[in-house]
């Protein structure tokens, strides 16, 4: 059995971008339906199902984030995958 290739530290930088704009983008869509619908109940679900997809991708962000400090060490740094607020919409 081989082993898959992992992620090159550049993918990982690029990943991180893109996950933390999609995370963004989701959090600020999950505060819109919270705003416009009440917060429990039927019509809270869509709102809801947003928060899960977040959480989701911030536990897939942790994960990452530890097997880039595993596989690349020398080049791994928290803001690979948590990076500054500006760099957000960079990734789009």
């Amino acid at each position: 059995m081989t082993s898959k290739p992992k992620l090159t530290a550049d993918e990982h930088a690029d990943l991180g971008k893109r996950l933390a704009a999609v995370r963004n983008e989701l959090q600020v869509l999950e505060v819109q339906l919270g705003n416009a619908y009440p917060r429990s109940g039927p019509q809270a679900a869509p709102a809801r199902n947003l928060e899960k997809a977040r959480k989701a991708i911030d536990k897939a962000r942790c994960d990452l984030e530890n097997a880039l400090f595993h596989e690349h060490p020398e080049q791994a740094q928290t803001t690979v995958y948590y990076p500054p607020r500006e760099s957000w919409a960079k990734a789009n």
